[in-house]
């Protein structure tokens, strides 16, 4: 392809059959003056780009790679300046499935620099600095299976600071996932991103992500909400959460913000996965501003105003039981819940220092709990119903971890904190066999 004749990349896509490949030399490469100026690859093309490649929207164009080809390959390009639409994406803007993007640098865009697909590859490359997400992996019909993010670097996204322009939006993140069912997360480096790391939103399910490094996110590092069955293991967590964390101390929140979120998340046997629990394991946490919190809305449920997943239900209910007259009926009153259950944290090593996180209260904070139930008039759950049954019911065990520091543990709800000695001894009984001196685990 020409750098030096607009358009040239999308006129030749259209005019070759499907399966060719494209090799894109180095420059500029530009896709005309009109908003809608894009690529529409066929199944199977692939697209290599020479060393100093760009693919540049100049802030005109919307997206850079569009519609539903199967299969199709992107190497070695930089995408970079196009002005995608709230929630849409620049790459892969359609969720097309099977696409493998590697050795690709996808920054200084709007909206979300790359869509997924399902079976779609992300390998050892760059998703930085773009307006919303690095990565959104939303496909319409909640199709997406098979995900693999390996290697790559996903870093200072949410630049437009979306939670600020769109209050409670829940759109931002370094990268977003929502009705993912199977993703592979390794090896990645997740940084600087101006709000949660990793966002998995609303019925996700069997994750695994593993051997990452998370560190100075604005936010969570990992926020898992509403979804299901994750493997978490042998990743680190450095500085991350500091900016939220020092926001709800400035306006005295007391809410125990997290570097491990669990929002209405846990395991269920009965949805396939390749574990049935949450499986926290061999993660070491370092100078966060908090670790990890187990929570519930006791107020969030399928059908509830409170449930921010418009028209979502969980995967264990028919959501018309989930109503006045039939939710307080077996198996409804257990099935219309997402719940915080079967998970188990264990193995990791968290260290805090206050001098280092330079922070003097609300922070160096481990929590499980849930809110009094209020709303609506009709919910089955109102009351300490769903603070007991996080706090003791639903089998959330800590074991066999080691602590440095000064930690505190919020358990059952806000009101409560207690010390290490407090979080071991009834009725939490947490932590058996964990040190909290710094020292090696074991009883």
């Amino acid at each position: 392809m020409e750098p030096a004749v607009d358009g040239d990349l999308a006129a030749k896509t259209a005019a070759n059959p499907a399966g060719t490949t494209f090799w894109l030399g180095p420059g500029t490469h530009t896709l005309g003056n009109d908003e809608f100026g894009q690529v529409v690859p066929k199944d199977g093309d692939v697209y290599l780009g020479a060393p100093g490649s760009v693919v540049d929207g100049r802030g005109v164009n919307r997206a850079a790679f569009t519609q539903r080809a199967r299969n199709v390959e992107i190497r070695g390009l930089t995408v970079r300046g196009f002005a995608a639409l709230q929630d849409q994406g620049v790459v892969n803007h359609d969720s097309g499935d099977g696409w493998l993007i590697e050795n690709t640098t996808i920054e200084d865009n709007a909206g979300a620099g790359l869509m997924a697909g399902a079976g779609q590859v992300v390998r050892h490359s760059c998703l930085r600095d773009n307006g919303q997400y690095g990565l959104n992996a939303y496909q319409a019909g909640d199709g997406i299976t098979g995900l693999v993010l390996e290697g790559n670097e996903i870093t200072g996204n949410n630049t437009g600071d979306w939670e600020a322009k769109v209050p409670g939006c829940g759109c931002s993140g370094g990268a977003k996932f929502w009705a993912v069912n199977g993703a592979d997360i390794r090896g990645n480096w997740v940084h600087g991103n101006h709000g949660a790391g990793l966002w998995a939103d609303t019925n996700n399910n069997d994750f695994l992500v593993e051997d990452n490094l998370f560190e100075a996110n604005d936010a969570e590092a990992l926020f898992y909400e509403t979804s299901y069955n994750l493997v978490l293991r042998g990743n680190t967590f450095r500085g991350n959460t500091l900016v939220q964390g020092r926001a709800f101390a400035a306006r005295g929140d007391n809410f125990p913000v997290a570097t491990v979120y669990l929002s209405e998340s846990g395991g269920d046997p009965r949805v396939r996965a390749r574990t049935s629990a949450v499986d926290i394991s061999g993660n070491t946490f370092e100078d966060n501003w908090a670790g990890i919190t187990l929570w519930e809305n006791a107020d969030r449920f399928c059908n509830s105003p409170a449930n921010t997943s418009t028209g979502y239900c969980t995967k264990a209910a028919a959501k018309p039981s989930c109503a006045a007259g039939t939710i307080e009926q077996a198996p409804a009153y257990d099935d219309c819940r997402w719940k915080t259950q079967r998970v188990e944290v264990h193995g990791n090593t968290f260290r805090f220092d206050t001098g280092r996180v330079g922070c003097t209260s609300l922070c160096g904070r481990m929590a499980l709990l849930s809110n009094y139930g209020t709303f609506p008039d009709w919910s089955p759950y109102k009351g300490t119903v769903i603070e007991e049954a996080i706090t003791f019911h639903q089998a959330n065990r800590w074991h066999d971890n080691s602590y440095s520091g000064p930690w505190t543990f919020v358990a059952h709800d806000t009101s409560k904190t207690v010390d290490a000695a407090g979080w071991q001894a009834k009725p939490y009984s947490q932590d058996e066999c964990s040190s909290f001196g710094g020292g090696p685990a074991g009883c």
